[in-house]
Protein backbone atom coordinates (compact mmCIF):
# COMPACT_ATOMS: atom_id res chain seq x y z
CA UNK A 1 0.00 0.00 0.00
CA UNK A 2 1.22 3.56 -0.86
CA UNK A 3 2.38 5.73 2.38
CA UNK A 4 0.06 8.86 2.11
CA UNK A 5 1.82 12.02 4.10
CA UNK A 6 0.00 14.77 5.02
CA UNK A 7 1.74 18.47 4.86
CA UNK A 8 1.48 22.01 3.91
CA UNK A 9 2.68 23.58 0.29
CA UNK A 10 5.46 25.46 2.29
CA UNK A 11 6.85 22.88 4.16
CA UNK A 12 7.05 20.43 0.69
CA UNK A 13 8.79 23.22 -0.96
CA UNK A 14 11.08 23.13 1.70
CA UNK A 15 11.87 19.53 2.01
CA UNK A 16 12.64 20.55 -2.21
CA UNK A 17 12.56 16.70 -3.04
CA UNK A 18 14.44 15.21 0.39
CA UNK A 19 10.90 12.70 1.29
CA UNK A 20 11.28 10.84 -1.92
CA UNK A 21 15.12 10.55 -1.19
CA UNK A 22 14.25 9.36 1.96
CA UNK A 23 11.58 7.26 1.10
CA UNK A 24 13.86 5.39 -1.65
CA UNK A 25 11.82 3.79 -3.83
CA UNK A 26 8.74 3.06 -1.32
CA UNK A 27 5.63 3.69 -2.73
CA UNK A 28 4.38 7.14 -1.72
CA UNK A 29 2.00 9.84 -2.19
CA UNK A 30 2.35 13.61 -0.73
CA UNK A 31 -1.38 15.09 0.66
CA UNK A 32 -1.12 18.71 0.49
CA UNK A 33 -3.15 19.89 3.33
CA UNK A 34 -3.79 23.62 0.99
CA UNK A 35 -5.74 21.44 -1.44
CA UNK A 36 -8.11 19.57 1.10
CA UNK A 37 -11.42 20.18 0.51
CA UNK A 38 -13.42 17.03 2.74
CA UNK A 39 -11.17 16.11 6.01
CA UNK A 40 -12.81 12.53 5.24
CA UNK A 41 -11.43 12.13 1.91
CA UNK A 42 -7.29 11.88 2.14
CA UNK A 43 -7.05 9.08 4.38
CA UNK A 44 -3.21 9.78 5.38
CA UNK A 45 -0.81 7.48 7.50
CA UNK A 46 1.49 10.45 8.59
CA UNK A 47 0.99 13.81 9.44
CA UNK A 48 3.09 16.81 9.61
CA UNK A 49 2.70 20.04 11.62
CA UNK A 50 5.19 22.84 10.66
CA UNK A 51 4.65 26.16 11.88
CA UNK A 52 3.13 27.46 8.95
CA UNK A 53 -0.17 24.97 9.66
CA UNK A 54 -0.71 26.58 13.03
CA UNK A 55 -0.02 29.70 12.48
CA UNK A 56 -1.56 31.91 14.88
CA UNK A 57 -3.59 29.35 16.53
CA UNK A 58 -3.45 29.02 20.23
CA UNK A 59 -4.17 25.60 21.91
CA UNK A 60 -7.18 27.96 23.14
CA UNK A 61 -8.40 28.76 19.81
CA UNK A 62 -7.18 27.17 16.14
CA UNK A 63 -7.07 28.95 13.10
CA UNK A 64 -8.58 27.43 10.57
CA UNK A 65 -5.52 25.83 8.23
CA UNK A 66 -4.89 23.86 11.80
CA UNK A 67 -8.82 22.70 12.59
CA UNK A 68 -8.53 21.48 8.54
CA UNK A 69 -5.33 19.88 9.59
CA UNK A 70 -6.44 17.61 12.45
CA UNK A 71 -9.68 17.31 11.40
CA UNK A 72 -7.93 15.16 8.74
CA UNK A 73 -6.20 13.02 11.04
CA UNK A 74 -9.34 12.16 13.04
CA UNK A 75 -11.01 10.93 9.81
CA UNK A 76 -8.20 8.92 8.77
CA UNK A 77 -8.17 5.35 10.48
CA UNK A 78 -4.96 4.67 9.07
CA UNK A 79 -2.87 7.00 10.49
CA UNK A 80 -0.37 5.66 12.52
CA UNK A 81 2.62 8.85 13.25
CA UNK A 82 1.92 12.51 13.40
CA UNK A 83 5.08 15.01 14.04
CA UNK A 84 4.93 18.55 15.71
CA UNK A 85 7.02 21.38 15.34
CA UNK A 86 6.53 21.84 18.78
CA UNK A 87 8.17 20.36 22.15
CA UNK A 88 4.43 20.23 23.55
CA UNK A 89 1.60 18.04 23.20
CA UNK A 90 -0.60 19.27 25.95
CA UNK A 91 -3.17 20.74 23.33
CA UNK A 92 -6.78 19.97 23.54
CA UNK A 93 -6.25 18.32 20.06
CA UNK A 94 -4.03 15.56 21.06
CA UNK A 95 -5.83 13.12 23.79
CA UNK A 96 -8.56 11.83 20.87
CA UNK A 97 -4.84 11.00 18.59
CA UNK A 98 -3.15 9.23 21.94
CA UNK A 99 -6.69 7.70 22.55
CA UNK A 100 -6.32 5.40 19.12
CA UNK A 101 -2.65 4.99 19.86
CA UNK A 102 -0.98 7.15 17.49
CA UNK A 103 2.45 8.09 17.55
CA UNK A 104 3.24 11.37 18.57
CA UNK A 105 6.61 13.09 17.86
CA UNK A 106 7.76 16.45 18.96
CA UNK A 107 10.86 18.52 18.01
CA UNK A 108 12.13 18.91 21.72
CA UNK A 109 15.74 20.35 21.49
CA UNK A 110 15.18 22.19 18.32
CA UNK A 111 14.03 25.06 20.00
CA UNK A 112 16.13 25.42 23.40
CA UNK A 113 19.30 27.71 22.21
CA UNK A 114 16.77 30.11 20.78
CA UNK A 115 14.90 29.94 23.93
CA UNK A 116 17.99 30.13 26.25
CA UNK A 117 18.79 33.38 24.50
CA UNK A 118 15.61 34.91 24.56
CA UNK A 119 15.20 33.98 28.80
CA UNK A 120 19.08 35.25 29.13
CA UNK A 121 17.88 38.30 27.08
CA UNK A 122 14.74 38.76 29.41
CA UNK A 123 16.93 38.22 32.48
CA UNK A 124 19.12 40.72 31.78
CA UNK A 125 16.78 43.32 31.04
CA UNK A 126 15.21 42.98 34.50
CA UNK A 127 18.25 42.86 36.14
CA UNK A 128 19.66 45.87 34.52
CA UNK A 129 16.60 47.89 34.07
CA UNK A 130 16.12 48.28 30.41
CA UNK A 131 12.72 48.65 31.09
CA UNK A 132 12.37 51.96 32.99
CA UNK A 133 15.48 53.10 31.01
CA UNK A 134 13.38 52.89 27.52
CA UNK A 135 10.65 54.35 29.50
CA UNK A 136 12.47 57.33 30.59
CA UNK A 137 14.08 57.79 26.82
CA UNK A 138 10.52 57.72 25.64
CA UNK A 139 10.01 60.93 28.27
CA UNK A 140 14.10 62.07 27.18
CA UNK A 141 14.71 62.00 30.88
CA UNK A 142 18.14 61.20 31.73
CA UNK A 143 18.15 58.94 34.66
CA UNK A 144 21.45 56.93 35.36
CA UNK A 145 20.90 54.08 37.71
CA UNK A 146 21.74 54.77 41.48
CA UNK A 147 25.49 53.25 42.12
CA UNK A 148 24.64 52.61 45.75
CA UNK A 149 21.22 51.39 46.02
CA UNK A 150 21.29 50.54 42.11
CA UNK A 151 20.40 46.62 40.52
CA UNK A 152 22.36 44.10 42.33
CA UNK A 153 25.46 42.36 40.36
CA UNK A 154 23.61 39.41 37.74
CA UNK A 155 26.29 37.41 38.38
CA UNK A 156 26.08 36.47 41.72
CA UNK A 157 22.23 35.80 41.58
CA UNK A 158 21.12 32.36 42.33
CA UNK A 159 18.36 30.86 39.93
CA UNK A 160 16.39 27.47 39.84
CA UNK A 161 15.44 25.83 36.90
CA UNK A 162 12.95 24.03 37.08
CA UNK A 163 12.60 21.80 34.05
CA UNK A 164 15.96 19.74 33.06
CA UNK A 165 15.02 18.58 29.30
CA UNK A 166 16.93 20.25 26.66
CA UNK A 167 15.42 23.91 26.91
CA UNK A 168 16.01 23.83 31.22
CA UNK A 169 19.42 22.52 30.25
CA UNK A 170 20.73 25.15 28.05
CA UNK A 171 18.97 28.16 29.94
CA UNK A 172 20.83 26.39 33.16
CA UNK A 173 24.37 26.54 30.65
CA UNK A 174 24.11 29.83 29.93
CA UNK A 175 23.17 31.42 33.43
CA UNK A 176 26.08 29.42 34.68
CA UNK A 177 28.45 30.69 32.43
CA UNK A 178 27.07 33.72 33.01
CA UNK A 179 28.37 33.39 36.53
CA UNK A 180 25.10 32.53 38.32
CA UNK A 181 25.09 29.55 40.70
CA UNK A 182 22.29 27.13 39.23
CA UNK A 183 20.01 24.75 41.42
CA UNK A 184 18.13 22.45 38.42
CA UNK A 185 14.69 21.09 39.48
CA UNK A 186 13.60 17.45 37.93
CA UNK A 187 11.89 14.61 38.91
CA UNK A 188 14.53 12.80 40.76
CA UNK A 189 17.46 14.63 41.93
CA UNK A 190 20.32 12.82 39.50
CA UNK A 191 22.74 15.61 38.81
CA UNK A 192 23.74 17.27 35.70
CA UNK A 193 26.26 18.58 34.44
CA UNK A 194 25.01 21.84 33.86
CA UNK A 195 23.91 22.28 37.18
CA UNK A 196 25.72 23.39 40.19
CA UNK A 197 22.66 21.15 42.50
CA UNK A 198 19.93 19.12 41.05
CA UNK A 199 17.07 18.82 43.58
CA UNK A 200 13.77 17.00 42.76
CA UNK A 201 10.05 18.28 42.87
CA UNK A 202 9.10 17.59 46.07
CA UNK A 203 12.16 19.55 47.30
CA UNK A 204 11.02 23.03 45.66
CA UNK A 205 9.93 24.67 48.27
CA UNK A 206 11.95 24.11 50.59
CA UNK A 207 14.93 25.79 48.31
CA UNK A 208 12.51 28.85 47.39
CA UNK A 209 13.94 30.92 49.89
CA UNK A 210 17.57 30.82 48.54
CA UNK A 211 15.94 31.98 45.04
CA UNK A 212 16.64 35.05 43.37
CA UNK A 213 15.31 34.21 40.18
CA UNK A 214 12.65 31.03 39.41
CA UNK A 215 13.02 30.07 35.86
CA UNK A 216 9.92 27.74 34.36
CA UNK A 217 11.03 25.30 31.92
CA UNK A 218 9.35 22.27 32.69
CA UNK A 219 6.54 20.12 30.91
CA UNK A 220 3.11 20.35 31.94
CA UNK A 221 2.19 17.27 34.03
CA UNK A 222 0.25 16.39 37.15
CA UNK A 223 2.87 17.24 39.18
CA UNK A 224 3.56 20.79 37.86
CA UNK A 225 0.32 22.24 37.06
CA UNK A 226 -0.39 24.96 39.90
CA UNK A 227 3.06 24.13 41.12
CA UNK A 228 4.26 27.90 41.82
CA UNK A 229 0.96 29.08 43.91
CA UNK A 230 0.72 32.01 46.51
CA UNK A 231 2.57 30.10 49.07
CA UNK A 232 5.12 29.55 46.75
CA UNK A 233 5.93 33.21 45.77
CA UNK A 234 5.70 34.04 49.39
CA UNK A 235 8.20 31.45 50.03
CA UNK A 236 10.70 33.63 47.94
CA UNK A 237 13.36 36.47 48.88
CA UNK A 238 10.86 39.52 48.36
CA UNK A 239 12.16 41.42 45.35
CA UNK A 240 12.76 37.49 43.61
CA UNK A 241 12.11 37.29 39.75
CA UNK A 242 10.09 34.94 37.93
CA UNK A 243 10.47 33.55 34.22
CA UNK A 244 7.92 31.40 32.44
CA UNK A 245 8.59 29.62 29.13
CA UNK A 246 6.62 26.65 30.09
CA UNK A 247 3.21 26.59 30.52
CA UNK A 248 0.41 29.19 31.89
CA UNK A 249 -1.43 26.40 34.07
CA UNK A 250 2.24 25.97 36.00
CA UNK A 251 1.81 29.30 37.85
CA UNK A 252 -1.14 30.87 39.63
CA UNK A 253 -1.30 33.60 37.48
CA UNK A 254 -3.69 35.95 39.63
CA UNK A 255 -1.36 35.58 42.71
CA UNK A 256 1.35 36.07 40.67
CA UNK A 257 -0.27 39.45 39.59
CA UNK A 258 -0.60 40.73 43.10
CA UNK A 259 3.00 39.75 43.93
CA UNK A 260 4.81 41.99 41.06
CA UNK A 261 1.94 44.60 42.10
CA UNK A 262 3.05 44.57 45.73
CA UNK A 263 6.81 44.18 45.12
CA UNK A 264 6.79 40.79 46.57
CA UNK A 265 8.46 40.09 42.81
CA UNK A 266 10.68 42.27 41.72
CA UNK A 267 9.70 41.18 38.02
CA UNK A 268 8.65 39.13 35.23
CA UNK A 269 9.89 37.81 31.84
CA UNK A 270 6.62 35.89 30.86
CA UNK A 271 6.13 33.65 26.99
CA UNK A 272 3.13 31.91 28.09
CA UNK A 273 0.22 32.37 29.97
CA UNK A 274 -3.34 30.69 31.30
CA UNK A 275 -4.82 31.69 28.50
CA UNK A 276 -3.61 33.08 25.40
CA UNK A 277 -3.34 35.59 23.97
CA UNK A 278 -3.76 37.10 27.25
CA UNK A 279 -6.60 39.05 28.02
CA UNK A 280 -6.52 42.61 27.17
CA UNK A 281 -7.57 43.65 30.57
CA UNK A 282 -5.25 41.12 32.28
CA UNK A 283 -2.98 43.87 35.08
CA UNK A 284 -0.24 42.34 33.67
CA UNK A 285 -0.25 44.54 30.57
CA UNK A 286 0.41 47.52 32.90
CA UNK A 287 3.02 46.40 35.56
CA UNK A 288 6.25 48.26 35.81
CA UNK A 289 8.23 45.15 36.37
CA UNK A 290 6.88 43.17 34.17
CA UNK A 291 8.29 41.93 30.36
CA UNK A 292 5.17 39.99 27.96
CA UNK A 293 6.45 37.90 25.12
CA UNK A 294 3.62 36.50 23.32
CA UNK A 295 4.47 33.02 23.34
CA UNK A 296 7.69 33.87 20.75
CA UNK A 297 10.67 32.80 22.89
CA UNK A 298 11.34 29.79 20.09
CA UNK A 299 10.87 31.51 16.91
CA UNK A 300 13.24 32.07 14.78
CA UNK A 301 14.00 31.71 11.04
CA UNK A 302 16.16 28.61 11.65
CA UNK A 303 13.68 26.74 13.36
CA UNK A 304 11.42 25.68 10.82
CA UNK A 305 14.31 23.63 9.11
CA UNK A 306 15.50 22.19 12.38
CA UNK A 307 12.25 20.64 12.12
CA UNK A 308 12.27 19.14 9.21
CA UNK A 309 15.59 17.74 9.85
CA UNK A 310 14.25 16.03 12.84
CA UNK A 311 10.75 14.95 10.89
CA UNK A 312 13.16 13.64 8.03
CA UNK A 313 15.35 11.79 10.48
CA UNK A 314 11.88 10.16 12.12
CA UNK A 315 10.99 9.41 8.70
CA UNK A 316 13.98 7.24 7.68
CA UNK A 317 13.30 5.53 10.63
CA UNK A 318 9.54 4.93 10.27
CA UNK A 319 10.57 3.39 6.79
CA UNK A 320 12.91 1.24 8.33
CA UNK A 321 10.86 -0.03 11.49
CA UNK A 322 13.02 1.31 13.79
CA UNK A 323 11.96 3.47 17.15
CA UNK A 324 11.50 7.07 16.31
CA UNK A 325 13.03 9.87 18.72
CA UNK A 326 11.06 12.20 20.65
CA UNK A 327 7.86 10.14 21.83
CA UNK A 328 5.36 12.10 22.94
CA UNK A 329 3.67 10.62 26.36
CA UNK A 330 0.07 11.41 26.92
CA UNK A 331 -1.01 14.61 29.02
CA UNK A 332 3.38 15.96 29.04
CA UNK A 333 4.17 19.03 27.34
Amino acid sequence: MSLRLLVSRAALQRFDGRIGAVLNGHPHEIVLLDEVRDPGAPQVDIGLLSRDITGKSTKFDLVATTQRFFDTLYASPRLKWMHTHSAGTDRPVYPPLFARGVTITTSSGASARTIGVSVLGGMIALARGFVAQWEAQKRHAWVPLDEVAGPPEFARGRAMVVGLGPIGREISRLLRAFGLHVVGVRRAAEPVPECDQTIAYAQLRSHLAHTDWLVLACPLTQTTRGLIDAQALAALPRGARIVNVARGEIVDEPAMARALASGQLGGAWLDVFQHEPLDRASPLWDLPNVIISPHSSSRSSGHYDEVLEMFLDNLARFRDGRPLRNVARPGTH
